[in-house]
Order: structure tokens, then sequence, then C-alpha cells
């Protein structure tokens, strides 16, 4: 675990703790010379995307991660990734089965409550859940998750294996989430696990994420998203 890692689990638990992130990170590098525990090395790699508009782009992706559960056991989670494409806030939720196409479709209506409302726009990679072919070059969704994009009525932006920098923010958002959300932690049942996961409550994360939106910024974002509703 590293000193970053080690500092927002302090504070998602001890919410009240007034300690830094340099404190925590000398202490842990002091440990591991005392100890000679190895370091693991993470190697980021960062995307150019252009800049989106407020209100504009949310981006969407899967995942799954193996973790140790409290009674010494293997368990395998399932989750799904959103990302705001101009103030990167992430949200995220977890499932103990793999999601169905109804799953997704309400892990989204979560979302949208989380950030306001909806965008405009929803980047998606190809999918099973959501998209089911490709015709004549045209990529086809899945009939159910059709009939609730043009409910909701906004714009789906599949992406293709030869234009992967249109999805980078989201697959950095997977790589966090697997790297240092659910490394090393151990699981009891899928409620504390998503509460531990919500960014407005006790995530570290995304009170840092909140710090760095301005007051106006937060203003006009919500006024965008009433749009859409």
């Amino acid at each position: 675990m590293s000193g970053a890692q080690n500092h927002d689990w302090l504070l998602e638990r001890y919410p009240e703790l007034a300690v830094g992130g340099s404190t925590v990170r000398s202490y842990v590098k002091e440990i591991r010379e005392i100890y000679q525990i190895e370091k693991k090395v993470t190697v980021r790699q960062y995307e150019a995307v252009p800049e989106q508009p407020m209100g504009k782009q949310l981006q969407v992706d899967w995942g799954e991660t193996e973790q140790r559960t409290s009674d010494n056991k293997e368990i395998k989670l399932h989750f799904i990734a959103f990302v705001m494409a101009h103030s990167r806030q992430k949200y995220m939720e977890w499932q103990t089965r793999p999601f169905t196409t109804k799953d997704a479709i309400r892990c989204h209506e979560h979302a949208f409550q989380f950030y306001g409302g909806r965008t405009e726009e929803m980047v998606y990679d190809q999918d099973h859940l959501i998209a089911v072919s490709e015709n004549a070059g045209q990529l086809l969704l899945t009939a159910e998750f059709q009939r609730y994009v043009s409910e909701r009525k906004f714009k789906v932006h599949l992406c293709r294996r030869a234009d992967p920098e249109s999805k980078g923010m989201i697959e950095n958002v997977v790589k966090y989430i697997k790297g240092n959300f659910a490394d090393s932690r151990v699981f009891s049942d899928i409620e504390d696990w998503n509460q531990r996961a919500l960014p407005s409550g006790s995530s570290n994360n995304e009170k840092k994420t909140s710090r760095s939106v301005s007051p106006r910024k937060a203003t006009l974002t919500a006024s965008l998203f009433a749009a859409f509703l």
C-alpha cells in the first residue's frame, strides 16, 4: 500500500483525524526502510484528452477485482465506474455478480442522482451490456439499453478499438479503482463495500476533488445539468 492510499484509508475510517498526506507518506517510508518492505511501482499513463465543457460528457466503464474476505476466502467483485469529463469527478458502484443491462441502467440512475443530472453525451466501450453488433459500420445498441437511451434522451458515443484516446479518462479511473481503492482492501459485505466507495461520504479522494471545484463552477454545472433532467 502506498502512503497516499494509507492516508485515504485513515481519513475514510477517521474523518476527524487531523493528519497531512506528507506526514503519512513520511511515516510509511520510514516503516518500509525499517522492515525492508518493497514498494510496488505503478506506471501511470496519461492520455491527451480534449477539454470538455461542463455538462457535456460522462465516461463509463466496467471492471472486476479479486478480493480477500474477512473470513480469509477469495471473492470476485464487479464494478461500474463513471467520470465527469470536465471536473474528473468519479463515481463507482459494486456488486457480487456480473452486471446485467438492468443493473447498468440502475447504476446510471444512481450516478445521475450523484452528479445532479445527466450529461448530453455518454461515452462507452463496446460492452456486450449495451452494444449488440456492428452493422454496415454502425454500432447497434441492445434493445433494452436503446429503450433507456430513448427515454433519457442522451447521445451515445461507442469507442472503437482504433479510438482508445477518447476514453482515456475512464481507463485511468478504472486503474485507480483497482490499484488504489480495492488494492489490499478486505471485503466483509457488499453494503459496507459500497458505502466506503461513496464519493460524497467517507471517500477522502472525493473530498479532494470537491475542494478543487470552485463554487461558481459547481453552480454552473448544476445549472447546465438542470436542462437535461
